[in-house]
């Protein structure tokens, strides 16, 4: 009986583990503008959509929204909002991401953290 609930104890662990790492869920986004640095604020949900991701950016009132490709230790997404297109890169880091980015056809990054909400 306790072989049972080591091997059930380890399989909800590694199950919780995965779940945490999984991208999908809403965050609070704390980033920087590639270029002059200025930094902003905001909120980031990301769902599943089949093998690809939805990401939904609100900052400072305006909309992006993304698709993105990934797995539990990395997400890519491109995205758009009316007046901008980009791309971004980011990679787990505990419950969080952290990565870069840049607008389409730019010559420097920003960085962005999403803290899980």
């Amino acid at each position: 009986m306790r072989y049972v609930v080591t091997i059930a104890a380890a399989l909800l662990c590694s199950a919780a583990t995965c779940f945490a790492a999984d991208p999908v869920g809403t965050y609070n986004v704390e980033g920087t503008n590639p270029g002059n640095g200025s930094a902003y604020k905001g909120t980031v949900t990301i769902s599943k959509t089949g093998e690809t991701y939805k990401v939904i950016w609100v900052v400072g009132g305006t909309r992006y929204i993304g698709t993105g490709i990934g797995n539990k230790d990395f997400i890519a997404v491109s995205y758009k909002s009316d007046a901008d297109t980009g791309l971004a890169l980011y990679g787990a880091d505990g419950g969080n991401w952290a990565g870069v980015w840049t607008y389409a056809g730019g010559d420097k990054m920003g960085s962005e953290i999403w803290k899980r909400q």
